[in-house]
């Protein structure tokens, strides 16, 4: 239908002319109320993200010398987070003369993701970045 026409049956029933995809051949337009139309956007932009879930990233941090109880509650932690959707990001820090003993450490992280294979999957492997060495972990997809 022609621009004129359209605009002439829309001003007879006293409503607006939108053009709803102006990208197409030819261009949609519809005969609508164009605040009406704009809430109503509004209104399915909000309900989208309302549905939209953020995902954060939980920081869990170790030292060099932790002892196995202790690491145990740190994977009960990070086994929490990781249910609630989040990731997990793993940070064993180092101070003074435990820099020289990097390499030796690195078991605790892999003993950390072993721990949660069951609900986790590595997403970085361990890395290190100055004083700390960092793993981020991920939930499992099923």
């Amino acid at each position: 239908m022609s621009i004129q026409d359209a605009r002439k049956i829309a001003d007879d029933e006293g409503v607006d002319l939108v053009m709803i995809a102006p990208t197409a051949k030819p261009p949609v337009c519809r005969v609508v109320d164009y605040g009406k139309f704009k809430y109503e956007q509004l209104r399915k932009e909000k309900e989208a993200k309302k549905k939209q879930k953020t995902v954060e990233i939980k920081e869990i941090r170790l030292s060099p010398n932790i002892d196995t109880n202790d690491l145990n509650t740190k994977v009960n932690a990070a086994k929490k987070f990781l249910e609630k959707g989040n990731r997990v990001k793993i940070t064993l820090r180092f101070r003074g003369r435990e820099m020289a003993h990097m390499g030796a450490s690195v078991h605790i992280l892999t003993d950390f993701a072993e721990a949660l294979a069951d609900v986790a999957v590595v997403e970085k492997q361990p890395k290190v970045e100055g004083r700390s060495m960092t793993m981020f972990l991920a939930e499992k997809k099923n």
